[in-house]
């Protein structure tokens, strides 16, 4: 069974041991709790160390899954908010539905930064982040609803700074799920109260705080301007860890590779490439430069590439393609911005990144409309 003890480093080895450990039955009971048995592998699918179509191989030797399973349709859930990146880019940023108050800061406070906001939830998990890098979904989901339905912040204030300190942090993932929490994206905002979170978290008491209060109030407080706090108390401030825009430690030297030679081109999202021939990573800074990350995710991700690549390379889109324009090159397609269109600047061959469900040519709005489609194939095996 896996363990909340077990330490969270995303690595290939990591990532197979996870797997092998799965057991979906179990998984399908627990998953809610925070204690439950989660495979904790986001990070290693956001980085491309395993993939969603080996995963599940992994568990079908074990044991049979169907549509119905629970495992399959988190799976899903992943592969819907692919699937929706792909049809709107950038737009995943925009805002079909109006939240439910009518202002919000592009400020996050100080006391949810420092985790002392009196909610013992809240500041419980936003200590947790910092200091593994890794939350289980419930917690994020309480997190980004208290942020933007009780403390009044903006949905994207919320889901940068909770990007910027994930290890696994997807673009689409996280955007979309805060866009699901605030209510932007369906219309109808997601709350919690101190009761949901002595269900899921037993061992956690919201009693007293803001929180605590019925559904009808939450509703109130959702469409209110106005926000709210909880009792102040007496607590040590939670350091937040630094981001950074690049690596902070010097990457190899670009110098080593053969630029004559056809080499797969590694990025922070395909850390595991076949073997049948060398490597050259980048890290492209037009991107960090928006999207800043933790020194434990820059640890993880510039290991992984150091372990297999000839060099590599950190640097602007031009400065980048200047050093491989005479470079044979085959890369895995991203969408995360900057690098995508390096790559197809830059690469030969641009294969498809795995997926296990199907990519409905239409975007759809739904995930109950994206499954209903899916689902019509055969079960992946």
């Amino acid at each position: 069974m896996m363990t909340r003890a077990m330490s969270l480093v995303p690595t290939r080895a990591d990532a197979l041991t996870r797997a092998n450990n799965i057991d979906a039955k179990r998984y399908a009971r627990t998953r809610n709790y925070l204690n439950g048995d989660v495979t904790r592998l986001s990070p290693h699918i956001t980085h491309g160390l395993t993939h969603i179509p080996e995963l599940l191989q992994n568990i079908q030797a074990r044991s049979e899954l169907t549509w119905d399973d629970k495992i399959a349709f988190e799976f899903g859930w992943r592969e819907y908010f692919q699937h929706v990146w792909d049809r709107l880019g950038v737009d995943i940023w925009r805002q079909p539905h109006h939240p439910p108050a009518s202002a919000y800061a592009d400020v996050l406070p100080d006391d949810i930064r420092g985790a002392t906001t009196g909610v013992a939830i809240i500041d419980q998990q936003i200590g947790e982040l910092y200091r593994t890098g890794y939350l289980h979904n419930h917690a994020r989901m309480w997190i980004a609803s208290y942020v933007v339905h009780i403390r009044k912040v903006s949905w994207q204030t919320g889901a940068r700074w909770m990007y910027g300190h994930l290890l696994d942090g997807d673009l689409a993932s996280n955007t979309l799920s805060w866009q699901w929490v605030a209510g932007t994206w369906t219309g109808k905002p997601y709350l919690f109260n101190a009761e949901n979170v002595a269900r899921y978290a037993p061992d956690v008491d919201c009693s007293g705080s803001v929180i605590d209060t019925s559904y009808e109030m939450l509703d109130v407080m959702a469409r209110s301007s106005t926000p709210a706090l909880s009792p102040q108390i007496m607590a040590d401030r939670t350091v937040e860890p630094d981001l950074f825009s690049a690596p902070p430690l010097p990457p190899t030297d670009v110098a080593q590779h053969d630029p004559a030679a056809a080499v797969w081109l590694m990025h922070p999202w395909s850390l595991h490439l076949p073997d049948d021939r060398a490597a050259v990573g980048i890290i492209n800074t037009d991107f960090h430069a928006a999207y800043p990350w933790s020194a434990k995710r820059w640890q993880c991700v510039m290991a992984a590439m150091q372990a297999r690549c000839a060099s590599v390379m950190v640097g602007s889109g031009d400065e980048l393609a200047a050093l491989l324009a005479r470079t044979k090159l085959t890369a895995i397609k991203t969408l995360n911005p900057h690098y995508d269109v390096l790559i197809r600047r830059v690469a030969a061959t641009v294969l498809p990144a795995p997926r296990a469900f199907g990519n409905p040519n239409m975007l759809k709005r739904s995930f109950t409309s994206f499954w209903n489609q899916v689902r019509r194939e055969p079960f992946p095996r």
